[in-house]
Order: C-alpha cells, then sequence, then structure tokens
C-alpha cells in the first residue's frame, strides 16, 4: 500500500474515533473576538458571498462532503433550510476535502450533485480547508470560540451563529440535522430578537 493511501486511511480512522468519543453538542468555550458577520467565502459560483449580508439572522455553517456516509445529511439541511428561511434560518455549506479525501472534484461537479441528488437550494461556498493552520477565517474564529471540544473532526460539522454573529453551538456530525438536539438549538437561537443597528 502507497504511504499516501496509508496515512489518508491512518487519518480516516483517528477522525472517526474522534467523532465518536466527541460530546453531539458543545457550547462556546469562549467569547472570541469579532463576529461571523466579518467573514467573506466565495460562492460556489465564484461570486462574492459575504455573511454580513445575513446580519441579524441564525447562521448554520456545515463543511460538506460528496463521498462521505454522512452525504445523506445533505437531504436533512434542505429540510432545515426549507422549514426555518422564512424565520430567519441560513443554511451554509461548505465543501472541504480535509476528511477523509471524501470531496475530490470541482465546485460544478459538486453543485451538480448536491442539486440534483439532494435539491439542494441552500448557499454553497466554494471548497474550503476547515481545519489547520490553513482554514478559512471563519473556521479558525470558530475553532478559537468552540475550543478543543467543539472542532471539526468529520465532514458534517456544524457551526450555529446567532443573530449577534456570536457563535450558539458546535454540533458534531453524529447530530443529523433533523435531530432533536440541532432543532432545538435552532429554534432557541431563531427565538432570540436581532440586534438594534447602531
Amino acid at each position: 500500500m502507497e504511504k499516501n493511501a496509508m496515512r489518508k486511511m491512518f487519518a480516516t480512522v483517528l477522525g472517526l474515533a474522534a467523532m465518536y468519543s466527541a460530546p453531539q453538542v458543545t457550547a462556546p468555550a469562549v467569547a472570541a473576538s469579532g463576529s461571523a458577520f466579518d467573514f467573506k467565502f466565495k460562492s460556489i459560483d465564484g461570486a462574492p458571498m459575504n455573511l454580513a449580508d445575513w446580519r441579524g439572522k441564525v447562521l448554520l455553517v456545515v463543511n460538506t462532503a460528496s463521498f462521505c456516509g454522512f452525504t445523506k445529511q445533505y437531504a436533512g439541511l434542505q429540510q432545515l433550510w426549507s422549514k426555518y428561511e422564512t424565520k430567519g434560518l441560513v443554511v451554509i455549506g461548505v465543501p472541504s476535502n480535509d476528511f477523509g479525501g471524501q470531496e475530490p472534484k470541482a465546485e460544478g461537479d459538486i453543485k451538480s450533485f448536491c442539486e440534483g441528488a439532494f435539491g439542494v437550494t441552500f448557499p454553497l461556498t466554494a471548497k474550503q480547508v476547515v481545519i489547520g493552520s490553513g482554514a478559512h477565517d471563519f473556521y479558525k474564529w470558530a475553532a478559537t470560540a468552540a475550543g478543543p471540544d467543539g472542532l471539526p473532526s468529520w465532514n458534517f460539522h456544524k457551526y450555529l451563529i446567532g443573530r449577534d454573529g456570536r457563535l450558539v453551538a458546535s454540533l458534531s456530525t453524529r447530530a443529523a440535522p433533523e435531530s432533536p438536539e440541532v432543532t432545538a438549538a435552532i429554534e432557541k437561537a431563531l427565538a432570540e430578537p436581532a440586534p438594534q443597528s447602531p
């Protein structure tokens, strides 16, 4: 077996072990400076995606992958988007190849797969690194706020951001989008009033 394949398999085993030993819902560890609304992504179509455009809404930011045992969570994420969009929830998928190499394709292929297989209509970003020193700045900020127990250890980790732009909860891969843990956290965040504009 090649060295790269062995490394990949070892990383997969470690990631899965971490995922199953971590709690499903983690409260923020610290109040990180700034807000989620300070960050920008590029959309899967290449257009700017400024989180500030959703200021005052609740964000569910999820690192996704197309070839994962949890890929069916796309369907649950789409259900959340359909159910809560009018109440102020924005679901954002962040394709990432960080875990198990399970998102190897280009953005156009990812978008076609998500729309065709799961009817995804919620916003998707371009592919991003979500862990380590090369992570997107949003994920570095979220990692500081979440602390070590709230870091993504696999695909479909979820960060819930409140209307004020602060991290509300870190939800593990094992917490399915339609689970009581996730829906209760979303409904609680949606019940909070939007902050007054300065």
